[in-house]
């Protein structure tokens, strides 16, 4: 039963089952070529002895008509006598065999004319001695003499049915070798598939009970389940850093907004009991509504992350003038930093061209800029911030720099996690998901952010691959 259960397995397998079609349809294929061969060679044998038989007859009659009954029987005689010669046989109008090199024949077959084709069975004179040996097989052509004697011309089929027979045999048991080859390979293939498949089967058990480090197996063959696995654990790898994202996203929402929310909720309920005091309701009206604006301008921020790292938010890549992109951010963001009292200075050269979606190259330089001018600033001296394009080989580099306290090197990889600030008392303005945002954007440009020590201060760099040609 164990077997049964295990070959039934087996036949659920597709490939086994194509297998099994493909050794079926040869098979088929195989037979119908042993008799269509055999039959062939048989049927050109026998043409070869009727014309053989019909060029006898032709000259035994020539041997009639010029030397007569006597002449056609010293003829027949004398060409019976030659090595692997035809059959010959001369009978009377009784049916009785005069002479020839046949013993006996079935009566029947002397009684007709023309050709016997469907073979008769017949004894030899060298088969006298030996009265138990099967009679022999031949196909024949009798012809009646005028004065009503009949002659039979033939030839034995034994060899060409040997031969057929030789060869039917001979294809049959290749076509069995092959079979059965066939069918020990689909059952150590199909075992072996099937056991892969158990394998899989049961890491996605363990994999939907949980566990979250299990991975397909690789056994390292490079055939198409390792293929298919490697492509499936770089997925599950992919799903679980999303999942993870997305958990630790959760966890800093409740974290970072609660907070907000709170403070939003008091002021609120604050304003509410202020009856009478109109100036003082309305500052703490406006202030409820500037925590709104933060607010939104958080969950705007997660919401362009998530549709930019899902693709949802790309459009098109088009080829533009970064330069000019860079020129427009740094002429936005000039008034702002005369009034805070930072130096903006750029370095940007004139007709750099990338391909980029404008909108989100616009974004990302925005963020950097509103970063420094936030967070850049020097503990003594003034503030500096530095807008600078690079056109290198291969590539674009926009740098942002500025001259403030910089990232440690130990936490420039956390800051680009969203939600993540180096000022744990939250007592500047923003929301931690600036660089975040800004790493998604170059991904999806196939480029990258690059964070490193202006000495002093903070270079941020954002690198994009120039379009070819």
């Amino acid at each position: 039963m164990s077997m049964l259960r295990r070959l039934l397995s087996l036949w659920r397998v597709t490939a086994v089952r194509l297998s099994v079609a493909y050794t079926v349809a040869f098979g088929l294929l195989a037979v119908f070529l042993i008799f269509y061969m055999t039959g062939g060679a048989v049927d050109y044998l026998r043409q070869q002895f009727q014309q053989s038989i019909n060029e006898e007859i032709l000259s035994l009659e020539g041997t009639y008509r010029d030397l007569g009954l006597n002449g056609l029987v010293r003829e027949m005689e004398h060409r019976s006598l030659a090595p692997g010669a035809n059959l010959y046989v001369i009978a009377g109008p009784d049916g009785r065999i005069l002479a020839g090199n046949v013993r006996s024949v079935d009566p029947d077959v002397l009684r007709r004319t023309g050709w016997q084709m469907h073979p008769f069975e017949y004894r030899s004179l060298v088969d006298d001695d030996d009265e138990d040996e099967d009679e022999s097989r031949a196909v024949a052509r009798i012809l009646q003499l005028p004065n009503g004697f009949r002659i039979l011309i033939g030839q034995d089929i034994g060899q060409p049915e040997r031969f057929r027979d030789v060869v039917r045999r001979a294809l049959t048991i290749s076509l069995g070798m092959m079979l059965l080859l066939g069918f020990l390979i689909w059952y150590f293939v199909g075992r072996r598939a099937l056991k892969r498949i158990d394998m899989v089967s049961r890491s996605t058990e363990r994999i939907l009970a949980g566990d979250r480090e299990e991975r397909l197996p690789v056994t390292g063959s490079r055939d198409e389940f390792d293929r298919l696995s490697v492509r499936m654990n770089q997925m599950l790898d992919r799903i679980f850093l999303l999942d993870s994202g997305l958990r630790n996203v959760s966890d800093s929402i409740a974290h970072d907004l609660k907070t907000p929310l709170t403070r939003l909720r008091n002021k609120a309920d604050a304003a509410l009991s202020m009856n009478g005091r109109k100036a003082e309701r309305e500052e703490l009206l406006g202030e409820i509504i500037a925590d709104a604006d933060q607010l939104i301008k958080t969950f705007n921020a997660l919401l362009m992350i998530s549709r930019v790292e899902s693709g949802s938010r790309i459009v098109d890549l088009e080829t533009l003038d970064v330069s000019a992109v860079l020129q427009d951010v740094a002429e936005l963001y000039e008034p702002v930093a005369e009034d805070e009292g930072v130096a903006l200075e750029t370095d940007i050269p004139a007709a750099v061209a990338v391909r980029a979606n404008r909108e989100l190259l616009s974004q990302a330089v925005t963020n950097l800029v509103d970063n420094a001018l936030k967070y850049g600033r020097p503990h003594a001296g003034k503030a500096v911030l530095r807008i600078a394009l690079e056109n290198s080989a291969g590539e674009v580099r926009i740098i942002v720099a500025d001259n403030g306290p910089g990232i440690p090197e130990d936490k420039r990889d956390a800051v680009r996690e969203r939600f993540v600030r180096l000022d744990e008392s939250r007592s500047k303005p923003g929301n931690g998901l600036g660089l975040s945002l800004v790493e998604a954007i170059a991904k999806v440009h196939q480029g990258r952010l690059e964070l490193g020590d202006a000495a002093p201060g903070l270079k941020a760099v954002l690198i994009l691959p120039k379009p070819a040609g």
